[in-house]
């Protein structure tokens, strides 16, 4: 599970932006792999810190993204 996280942690960031700006891929799916990994594993401790680490990322990166103008 570490290696999952941590390749999601690596691709996550780069993916929401990688193409002209547009994210290659959109944040739900980063939400909907994140939320099944927390739903579908044991994690320790850490692995959860890690998931709801990258969660707020992408919290941030939507609430940035998607601000009303």
């Amino acid at each position: 599970m570490d290696e999952d996280i941590a390749h999601v942690a690596r691709v996550m960031v780069p993916s929401l932006s990688a193409f002209r700006g547009e994210p290659v891929l959109q944040p739900a799916y980063w939400r909907r792999r994140l939320q099944r990994i927390q739903s579908e594993f044991r994690l320790t401790e850490t692995q959860a810190s890690q998931i709801q680490h990258l969660l707020g990322d992408l919290d941030s990166f939507e609430a940035e993204r998607y601000l009303p103008e």
